[in-house]
């Protein structure tokens, strides 16, 4: 039996599957990831990406961050790719309970998911700092400049940038893992804190890690295969 027909029969055989998925979930849509070779990390900038990304960089240059963040997290033309509309296929079979993601994009709301946990927050909702006002991501993506609220706030997207604390949906998170007794990871190195750690909270049969490099976490995973996703997910039924 090969690797995908190893994955199948975990699927085939689990009613309780959770997906956590990072950003190379998303290069099949024509995004970027992060640390691949040809990632955003790869790009060079005035700063390092985690500072251009960072709460410091947002309170103290905003027009810089905006700047940064306009030019790489603008995916509002970005459709979902196949692993996504897998996954809400097999969300519609009752087998997927959710899905807890890294990513921002939207997608896998896009495609129609409704268990969704972005716990890095999400480009769709963003937020006057001084009102309170909310806004929808074309306000922020087709200002010139820093987007500012009618009351003269600053409006900030609702992303966890780093230095900042993760939202409440990632205590639910925590307990969908702790639950589930399939957890397919994909699409993210295992680098992160403290999403990372995540996979440490499963307690489950079988753990799936789908990279194109390897992870800290190969070693205690059931099933490793290193290839790109839509190569994996065409062969799913």
């Amino acid at each position: 039996m090969d690797k995908i027909e190893k994955l199948q029969e975990m699927i085939d055989n689990s009613n309780n599957i959770v997906f956590f998925s990072g950003a190379g979930v998303s290069t099949d849509s024509g995004l970027k990831d992060f640390r691949s070779k040809n990632g955003m990390y790869s790009v060079k900038s005035k700063y390092p990406a985690e500072y251009m990304l960072s709460s410091e960089m947002f309170y103290q240059h905003p027009q810089e961050f905006y700047d940064y963040y306009k030019e790489n997290f603008n995916c509002l033309d970005k459709e979902p790719n196949i692993t996504h509309l897998y996954l809400k296929k097999l969300e519609d079979k009752g087998k997927l309970k959710g899905i807890v993601t890294q990513n921002i994009d939207g997608l896998h709301t896009k495609a129609g998911s409704k268990n969704v946990y972005e716990i890095h927050g999400t480009i769709y909702k963003n937020s006057c700092l001084k009102c309170g006002k909310s806004y929808g991501p074309e306000k922020v993506f087709q200002t010139n400049g820093v987007p500012m609220c009618s009351c003269g706030g600053i409006i900030k997207p609702n992303v966890v940038l780093y230095g900042e604390t993760l939202p409440a949906c990632f205590t639910e998170a925590q307990r969908l893992i702790m639950e589930a007794d399939l957890l397919i990871v994909a699409g993210t190195s295992l680098v992160v804190e403290p999403a990372s750690s995540m996979v440490r909270l499963f307690q489950g049969k079988n753990l799936v890690i789908l990279n194109l490099s390897p992870t800290p976490y190969d070693t205690m995973a059931t099933l490793v295969i290193h290839d790109e996703l839509k190569n994996i997910f065409s062969k799913l039924k």
